[in-house]
């Protein structure tokens, strides 16, 4: 069984209206959600074989945030990954090396969410948490983490072939609620 780990960026700022998008940092809330999400990521004992992060500013600080990993994980930033819609990130996915167990993909919306989706697709909901796949359904917020249990090697990974297992929102972490 692998596992795969799907973790929206931080929230980021929108000080700078001069400042490209891909370039833009986060912004303190988001390094709050981002380092609450890790404590949470310890807590379930997720650590990831492989890491693919989108290039943009905001997920690589999202990335430095959430680690170091209890495990040395292979980090693989990706300008693929910017902005990618959902079957591009599929596609990535499944060129992941089968010996990976886990695997992190940091990413923007909104693909992440609809990668989220089909991977829980009319096969995979069956096995799923129907009320975190409701939820997962009606928005994948900054910082939000989707848990999927994968039963096929990565390269024959398709819509509907994930079980979702959990789905963290920063609001669930004690740590983000003011």
């Amino acid at each position: 069984m692998r596992q795969l780990l799907l973790l929206r960026h931080a929230k980021s700022s929108w000080d700078d209206p001069m400042l490209p998008d891909h370039a833009r940092p986060l912004n303190a809330r988001g390094r709050r959600a981002a380092l609450a999400m890790a404590a949470a990521m310890r807590e379930l004992g997720l650590s990831p074989d492989v890491v693919l992060v989108s290039s943009a500013r905001r997920t690589l600080q999202t990335l430095e945030a959430i680690a170091p990993f209890a495990d040395s994980p292979l980090i693989e930033p990706m300008d693929d990954l910017y902005l990618a819609p959902w079957p591009r990130l599929l596609e990535l996915l499944r060129r992941v090396p089968e010996t990976a167990r886990s695997v992190l993909l940091i990413g923007h919306n909104p693909g992440l969410q609809d990668l989220a989706l089909a991977l829980t697709g009319a096969k995979g909901m069956a096995g799923s948490s129907a009320a975190a796949a409701r939820r997962m359904a009606e928005g994948f917020p900054t910082c939000a983490l989707a848990e999927f249990s994968i039963a096929t090697p990565w390269h024959d990974l398709e819509e509907g072939g994930g079980r979702l297992i959990r789905f963290l929102a920063p609001a669930d972490l004690p740590e983000t609620v003011s």
